[in-house]
């Protein structure tokens, strides 16, 4: 260019900006993104995984307190409250329809629905919540039509069992006549004699005059049921000196000898009140053996979690180390241990877990027999990835650097290969979780292994006891089987969230 076109620009411009100044490297305006942090703002943008992540730490958190809350231990078995609706007193005298112990109950005849009323009325506990519908049929009787009239009803199953018959020690009498006193609950009702009952010996709720054994009600006057409580003063019985019924003048029998004990007539409901302390609670209703089912599920889905987890860290660690030689090395020795993968790899899981469970247990224990068969082969999936991964990563030229300045083959493996490696096994770890507890649910379910009396229950074994009761109890049923489900396929989203953000292509990428 000619030196003639430069004439007319002003000398200032040829001044150094800097003349007196240090001029060094200027920081970068905007923080480096690493590679953990840039794989965990792809996750965050799944919103599916995300969700899962959520469901799957609330899970856990139910796990964790549900039997800290609970007022029930897993060891807590109520004989007479099996399968039974969840119930909470207090919410369900706000009469809205939820954790009232309600049921169903279709085609109650007219004797059937007097059998509740008369409960209700004894015990001042009303089992017939609603009458959903009433119903007129017409059936044939000595030849001629009668009409019958049902009712659908809806009842509370812990106000229906009423009255019970129990044999009790003179000191248990004695403790519940001091409770009756302390806190003005009757718990002991007057004694009724089966022969003033038409011999109705195996129903305690039947109080009143019945003109059949069938037990249908005999009515006075007034249409009120006639008490049949025994007067009887030759009836050799415990002192009684505590809280009567009303329109009890001192007259009615509390009770009758029974070899060295005393048989009585007592309310469940508030006999309950006086072993426990509380009136029943279940927040989730009860099981088939009358646990609680809250704090069954939680005691269940904690061994379950933690046992996954375990399964998966061990399996990662031994894993991680064969498909390491096997990847490094490569050559005859991934040959031979490739076939030994093979090997083990064709042994039937469910047949390992049994064999263990009928020959290994016994000496070691359930739950290390059955840590022991999940290890056995379950390393073998993790084991080919890391594979994988190391003859991916080996050939690289930072490895290659690396063994030029003399790097050992440990460090080079350990250092250098695996920590590039460390996202695709995470989530293929995330990713073996939730079939380790398939595996150990459905093997529990199933009835292989019980490990009930290692933890106190599992969901496969809370599952299996629900499934026996479907038609009449569902929620035995539906509450574990929620649970598990909910587990597996939020685990599932959330291994794949994993998946896709730890993918090496993807890196920087910004939807």
């Amino acid at each position: 260019m000619d030196n003639q076109n430069y004439e007319h620009i002003p000398k200032e411009k040829f001044e150094f900006a800097q003349l007196d100044a240090e001029i060094h490297d200027k920081k970068l305006e905007t923080k480096s993104r690493g590679y953990f942090a840039d794989a965990f703002l792809r996750f965050r943008k799944n919103k599916s995984s995300v969700a899962a992540a959520i469901i799957i730490g609330l899970q856990i958190l139910f796990a964790i307190v549900s039997p800290i809350i609970s007022p029930y231990s897993v060891y807590d078995k109520d004989k007479i409250y099996t399968n039974y609706p969840p119930y909470v007193e207090s919410v369900a005298k706000l009469g809205i329809g939820i954790l009232d112990g309600s049921v169903v109950r279709n085609s109650q005849n007219e004797a059937q629905y007097a059998y509740w009323k008369a409960i209700g009325e004894e015990t001042g506990m009303d089992p017939v919540i609603d009458i959903v519908g009433t119903d007129v049929t017409t059936v044939k009787q000595r030849g001629q039509d009668k009409e019958v009239l049902t009712y659908k009803l809806k009842t509370n199953r812990y106000y229906e069992i009423g009255i019970q018959y129990r044999v009790i020690s003179y000191e248990e009498f004695e403790n519940i006549q001091q409770f009756q006193n302390e806190t003005g609950i009757q718990v002991i009702y007057p004694y009724v004699e089966p022969e003033d009952i038409q011999g109705i010996s195996d129903n305690a709720n039947i109080w009143y005059q019945v003109s059949d054994s069938k037990g249908t009600p005999i009515y006075d006057a007034n249409g009120e049921l006639i008490p049949a409580y025994s007067t009887n003063k030759s009836i050799e019985g415990a002192p009684y000196d505590s809280l009567r019924i009303d329109g009890d003048d001192g007259s009615y029998i509390y009770s009758i000898r029974k070899s060295g004990s005393v048989q009585c007539r007592i309310c469940y409901y508030n006999y309950y009140i006086y072993l426990n302390g509380r009136t029943p609670t279940f927040l989730l209703g009860t099981n088939s053996v009358g646990q609680d089912l809250f704090c069954a599920i939680g005691v269940g889905a904690r061994f379950s979690i933690v046992f996954a987890l375990i399964v998966s860290a061990l399996n990662l660690t031994i894993g991680a180390i064969y498909g390491a030689i096997q990847g490094y090395y490569g050559g005859t020795i991934d040959l031979v241990m490739d076939r030994i993968c093979d090997i083990l790899a064709n042994v039937p899981f469910i047949v390992v877990a049994t064999l263990f469970q009928l020959h290994l247990a016994p000496k070691v224990g359930i739950v290390p027999s059955f840590l022991f068969a999940f290890v056995l082969t379950g390393w073998i999936s993790m084991a080919a990835l890391t594979r994988k991964q190391f003859y991916r990563f080996k050939g690289q030229e930072f490895v290659l650097a690396a063994r030029t300045l003399g790097a050992s083959d440990r460090r080079l493996m350990f250092k250098h290969i695996f920590p590039n490696s460390l996202g695709t096994i995470i989530t293929s770890c995330a990713l073996v979780i939730p079939g380790v507890i398939r595996s150990e649910t459905t093997l529990t379910y199933l009835g292989i292994i019980n490990i009930s009396d290692f933890t106190g229950t599992s969901i496969g074994t809370l599952m299996s006891q629900g499934q026996t009761s479907m038609t009449t109890s569902p929620h035995a049923m539906l509450f574990p089987a929620l649970y598990f489900s909910l587990l597996l396929i939020s685990f599932n989203l959330f291994g794949n969230g994993l998946r896709d953000a730890f993918n090496p292509s993807m890196r920087g990428v910004d939807d």
